[in-house]
């Protein structure tokens, strides 16, 4: 899954943040509380990305509604798995992370292995 570009991931974190469906006009009127953009802008940007999967969409009215197909801790984990798979030394890239990490993300990361650890003991 591609990287996202600057107004596609602002539509992104908005409807992950949001937690429901919205038009292109409910996100345009959220935008333009920040900076000016026209609707057809964020449309377009809207259906592009559902031509990537990123978003699904159904018509309410003459209205699409958009809804993210995956959540953003998804999106994110597929961004980390491309870069290691794309990695020739997946366990260097790894050691370079970890020591970039603060300590809480460190001990989110050491909470997360046990929590994996645990479902497949199960």
């Amino acid at each position: 899954m591609r990287q996202l570009g600057e107004l596609e991931a602002e539509i992104m974190y908005r409807l992950w943040a949001w937690g429901r469906p919205a038009t292109a006009r409910d996100v345009l009127t959220d935008i333009n509380k920040q900076r000016p953009i026209a609707y057809s802008t964020v449309k377009t940007v809207a259906d592009i990305l559902h031509g990537k999967g990123l978003l699904k969409r159904h018509k309410e009215g003459r209205a699409w509604v958009y809804e993210p197909t995956c959540t953003r801790q998804q999106y994110t984990a597929s961004q980390m798995q491309e870069a290691l798979g794309g990695n020739p030394d997946p366990a260097g890239t790894l050691v370079s992370f970890l020591e970039q990490i603060t300590p809480e993300e460190a001990e989110a990361l050491r909470s997360a292995l046990r929590a994996t650890k645990r479902r497949n003991d199960a």
